[in-house]
């Protein structure tokens, strides 16, 4: 951030050394220390490549079972967010914690919301698919049940009967190859037998001021693959096919 060298033995450690750096030479900084710090600790955990591939190797998706979340840790915890370590805490808990037209919640460390997605993931109330490409998780979709959002339920019977797109997560090197459309074609793909009718999206609107509008997927997206509009909102639009 200022080019001075912080160290530490451990994420921990780097963290306490960063926040008495930002202490003694960052006292202005018009964010909250559990920010701050995830801030730091995110440079020193986001060590994947930024560079985008020219060519990638063959893409395969599967669903993030007990067995994957593993691989489901080494993409967020290290290559998600590479270049962008201010993201590094997100965890895609957002869509699953955030309330429409209310403040979002206190920020946390990213330890909680890790093990919170974990715990999530465990029991099924967070569902989505992986994507890796020669063996490594490149991408991510959440692609849970309405009905487990907090952000985008209705609180009406369809909210069972929705998966939700609240997010698309790839690695800096494999943007750019389609892999969000491989992964949305799967969740399309699998909604019937996970009791679905309905397949939905919130994309951001083009003039949205958004830090990341891409992150929903872009609107073109779900308008190829038969998405119709149901409701222009302040930010975003719903979008939903049918199964």
């Amino acid at each position: 951030m200022c080019g001075v060298t912080t160290e530490g033995a451990s994420i921990e450690a780097f963290g306490d050394a960063w926040m008495v750096h930002c202490a003694e030479a960052h006292a202005d900084l018009p964010f909250p220390p559990a920010a701050v710090r995830n801030y730091g600790e995110g440079l020193a955990r986001t060590t994947g490549g930024t560079e985008r591939l020219e060519a990638i190797g063959p893409v395969e998706i599967h669903p993030v079972t007990e067995d994957r979340i593993e691989d489901w840790l080494r993409l967020f915890d290290h290559d998600a967010f590479a270049g962008k370590p201010e993201w590094s805490g997100c965890y895609c808990l957002e869509p699953h914690e955030a309330a429409p037209g209310e403040p979002p919640p206190e920020w946390r460390g990213w330890q909680a919301r890790r093990q919170q997605m974990i715990d999530r993931l465990r029991a099924g109330s967070t569902f989505g698919y992986l994507a890796y490409v020669d063996g490594r998780p490149a991408g991510w979709v959440n692609a849970s049940k309405r009905c487990d959002y907090t952000l985008f339920r209705r609180g009406d019977a369809d909210d069972d009967a929705t998966v939700g797109v609240s997010c698309f997560t790839i690695a800096p090197p494999y943007r750019g190859h389609g892999i969000a459309t491989r992964l949305l074609d799967r969740v399309v793909a699998d909604a019937a037998a996970r009791g679905a009718s309905w397949v939905e999206a919130y994309p951001f609107n083009a003039n949205s001021d958004d830090p990341g509008p891409e992150f929903r997927g872009v609107r073109s997206l779900y308008d190829e693959r038969g998405f119709t509009e149901v409701k222009v909102r302040q930010r975003d639009t719903v979008v939903r096919r049918p199964v």
